[in-house]
Parts: structure tokens; sequence; C-alpha cells
């Protein structure tokens, strides 16, 4: 008995679960490889005074205490955080209309598919795309209604680059509210109206608070996805007009390359990832308390 339980022991041991864990290894290798060498690198270049031309130069913790002085850097962020504030209400508001309204509908993959289209289309063709539609000066809509003059106001073009945005980006949050809404039973909401509950009530006291779970996805990510925003800026409005526009991915692509400051750079890379990791581990606790 004791020689046909140990090698059963042994197969348990290394069984097919263990022999998963041996398959996943290379893709484990490949991401050590391309993702915690690369940051482990740019830990290295955030404590240089360097151009990327000279010698680097060892600082130490140099970097992050300019980080903390420098007005451009606040300013950025502030520019940053009222483009969260003007871009993730209307992108969860239009995300719940759009699927409670496309919800069992024939036509309801068909306009699906149109929203999600421009989220597939090349970021930097429909840039040039919208820049020369709305063009105040030759595009094509300013021949038809007046455009306001984006380029020289700093509001309108926080308008150009959130409508930018939620156009390439509605299709994927209609997607989710629409898989949570898929989700939420049937019975739920026809034993409501049987209790006499009209629609407004079953979608505040039953559908809203089923949806909340994949609405603080949508806004978490929402989040963390404007704290990165760089290409939208970049191709639109350069960071313009009067740098009312240059977001932290902006002005941390300015300071590396046309400044040269790479070292500086990359402590903001450091700086700009530790606070995409504090909204990721808001994002968690969260979704566990919602369980």
């Amino acid at each position: 008995m004791q020689r046909t339980a140990r090698p059963f022991k042994s197969r348990a041991r290394f069984g097919p679960r263990s022999s998963a864990q041996w398959f996943a290894l290379p893709a484990v290798l490949l991401l050590g490889l391309f993702l915690l060498y690369p940051f482990v690198d740019v830990l290295r270049f955030s404590t240089w005074d360097w151009s990327g031309l000279s010698a680097p130069k060892p600082i130490g913790l140099e970097n992050y205490r300019q980080i903390l002085q420098d007005p451009d850097f606040y300013k950025s962020l502030r520019t940053t955080l009222i483009f969260s504030l003007i871009t993730l209400p209307p992108f969860i508001l239009l995300s719940v209309l759009l699927a409670l309204a496309l919800d069992g509908q024939p036509y309801e993959r068909g306009i699906k598919a149109l929203l999600f289209l421009p989220g597939l289309v090349t970021l930097g063709g429909a840039a040039v795309a919208w820049y020369t539609l709305f063009s105040p000066e030759y595009g094509a809509l300013a021949a038809v209604v007046p455009v306001p003059r984006w380029d020289q106001s700093v509001g309108w073009a926080l308008v150009l680059i959130m409508l930018f945005t939620l156009w390439r980006h509605i299709g994927y949050g209609v997607l989710v509210v629409s898989a949570r809404l898929k989700a939420i039973p049937k019975a739920l909401t026809e034993a409501a109206a049987v209790d006499g509950a009209n629609p407004l009530q079953t979608f505040r006291f039953i559908t809203l608070p089923l949806l909340r779970p994949a609405l603080t996805f949508l806004v978490v990510i929402g989040t963390v996805l404007t704290l990165q925003s760089y290409t939208a800026v970049f191709l639109l409005t350069r960071g313009g007009p009067f740098g009312g526009t240059e977001v932290l991915g902006y002005y941390l692509y300015k300071t590396g390359f046309e400044i040269g400051r790479l070292g500086y750079a990359a402590a903001l890379t450091v700086v700009i990832l530790i606070l995409t990791l504090a909204f990721a581990l808001a994002q968690a606790r969260l979704l566990r308390e919602e369980r």
C-alpha cells in the first residue's frame, strides 16, 4: 500500500497543474523581459542628469525633488484633472443611455458595431481626419457651419479633445454597460412592473445598483486613460493654445524629447506610473467592496 501511495503523491505534485505552470513560464519570462526590465531601466535613468547625448551624471533623487517644486508639472496635472472631469461624466452618461436605448432592439448589434468602429481606426489617421474636418480655417465643416476658433481658445481646444476621445471610446463603454445589462435577470424588472413601479423607479432602484460594478470599472479605467493621455493632444493641439492642453503625457514628451532632459522625463514617468497604480488599486478596492 505504501509503494502505490508514493507514486500517486508524486504524480499529484507534478501533475497537470504543475505542467501548466511550466508551459506558462515562457510567457512570464517574456513579460519580465519587456515589462520589468524596461521599468528597472527607467528607475535607473530617473536618478541621472542625462540629455541622451552627453554622459549620464548620477544625481540620486534630485529629479524627484525638482518635480515637487516644478510649477509646469502642477499645471499639466491640473490640466489633466480638468480634462478628466469634463470627459468622464459624458462618457459614463452616454454609455448608459445608449446601452439602455439599444438593449433588446433588432438593430442593436449593427449600432454597437458602428459605435465601436472608431476605436479600430488608427489613432494617427483619426486625428488627421478630425483636424481636417474641424480646422477653423480650411476644415470641411467650416464651409457649412461656423467652427469655434479652438486653436485660439483653451476651452474650445479641450472640448475638441474631449469630443475626439468620446468618439473613439464610447463604443467600448456601451459594450461594457450592455454586457452588464444582459446579466441582470429579467424577472427582477418584471416583478417590479407587477408591483407597480414605473420605468424610472425600476431603473433607479434595480437597474442602476446592479450596473454599479460596470460603472465603477469605466470610471477608474477612464481616469487611468486620461492620466496617460498624450497622442490626441500631440496630433491635434500640440499642447496649445498657450499650453492650455498640455496634459501630463505631453509634458513628459516635451521634457524628454524637445527640451532634452531624459533623466527628468524618466522621473516624470515614474511619478505618472505611481498615480496610475494608485487609481488601479482604488479600482481593485471598489470592485472588492462590490462583491
